[in-house]
């Protein structure tokens, strides 16, 4: 896998307050860039993304809570969470190493990043808001 380094004192301008400190749209706008840098890197690896599912509203949340296909405090809500659709040689993948390695990227780009196959959602990406 290719590396991924993010100095976040750099990036981010971390230094000078902690993540737990931040306005939601600050978090948002780290997630958002964590975002794009994933992109560039899957993209380099041969891998093409689409995206699933990024906001979801409220009433979305606890309607899949509700029929057991999500939860109700969804990151999705608080726009910090994103569902990718990971293609390699042009073949949508459901599950597998290229999910896992997609996930392994997402956290070394943020101390923050939990991919989702911890939890048996392996196109889920998310951040701790």
């Amino acid at each position: 896998m290719g590396v991924i380094c993010v100095r976040r004192d750099r990036v981010y301008g971390l230094d000078h307050f902690s993540f737990e400190q931040m306005k939601l749209s600050e978090k948002q706008q780290i997630f958002t860039l964590n975002v794009a840098r994933l992109i560039m890197w899957a993209n380099e690896q041969g891998y093409r993304l689409t995206f699933g599912e990024a906001h979801r509203p409220q009433i979305t949340a606890d309607y899949y809570a509700a029929h057991g296909i999500g939860i109700m405090g969804s990151q999705h809500c608080k726009r910090l969470a994103v569902d990718f659709n990971l293609f390699i040689n042009g073949q949508y993948q459901r599950s597998g190493d290229g999910y896992t390695r997609l996930g392994i990227a997402w956290e070394a780009l943020h101390e923050d990043n939990r991919a989702g196959y911890h939890f048996g959602d392996g196109n889920h990406l998310e951040m701790k808001g």
